[in-house]
């Protein structure tokens, strides 16, 4: 019997894909996520996958299905999509939804772990940190954040942007940028994966630290 992969990670778009690319191209990466090391291989298709269509409806109907052949190649599956796109039944029927099907498909229980992100993958990126206004090629007199705030994009007693996506869209424009692949993967590798405070973040650290438990407390 062939030795199987670790883990096999389904994605809703090429954003999405490029954010993890910088997450595990950072050195000792595993040390950021309080997990022992693991093999991945973030070439898409090997050990990430990215939906044909490039969007959270497709995965949510049919990521069992994509990931239906990687049951015998692979340990575990994670998928992960946006909360709000056009018919969204909302986080609570996302999760439960896909794991049931994944289950219904031959996966283990333990084996699937299922990320949906309020409302969206930006709300992973934005920290009120000099490494995301640096990637934004943000240079005003202002701090960032402070900008934000002024703008109406960030209030001052939010964690993070209400509206992420929008307001990584504002700043773009406003550097004159357009929104890229190339942009997620630099912020993934440069921002602080511990500052990270999203609650759909923390879901995936948690599983990782399950299923690839360090000897090492961190």
């Amino acid at each position: 019997m062939m030795n199987k992969r670790p883990c096999v990670i389904l994605v809703a778009d090429s954003n999405m894909a490029a954010t993890f690319r910088g997450y595990f191209k950072r050195e000792r990466w595993h040390l950021s996520l309080g997990c022992a090391p693991f093999e991945i291989d973030t070439d898409v298709g090997a050990d990430l996958l990215v939906d044909e269509g490039g969007n959270d409806p497709g995965v949510y109907t049919k990521g069992h299905e994509l990931l239906r052949p990687y049951q015998s190649s692979h340990q575990r599956a994670l998928v992960v999509l946006d909360c709000e796109w056009e018919g969204s039944p909302g986080k609570d029927a996302i999760v439960a939804d896909i794991t049931a099907k994944l289950v219904a498909s031959g996966w283990a229980e333990d084996a699937v772990k299922v990320i949906a992100i309020e409302p969206e993958l930006e709300n992973w990126l934005w920290q009120d940190k000099p490494q995301v206004a640096d990637v934004l090629r943000y240079k005003g007199d202002k701090s960032l954040r402070q900008h934000l705030a002024e703008s109406g994009w960030w209030p001052a007693d939010a964690a993070k942007p209400p509206r992420p996506k929008e307001a990584a869209e504002w700043v773009l424009k406003q550097t004159r940028q357009p929104r890229s692949s190339a942009i997620y993967q630099k912020l993934a590798e440069h921002i602080s994966i511990r500052g990270c405070t999203d609650a759909a973040f923390a879901e995936m650290h948690a599983a990782f630290r399950t299923w690839f438990p360090s000897e090492v407390a961190a």
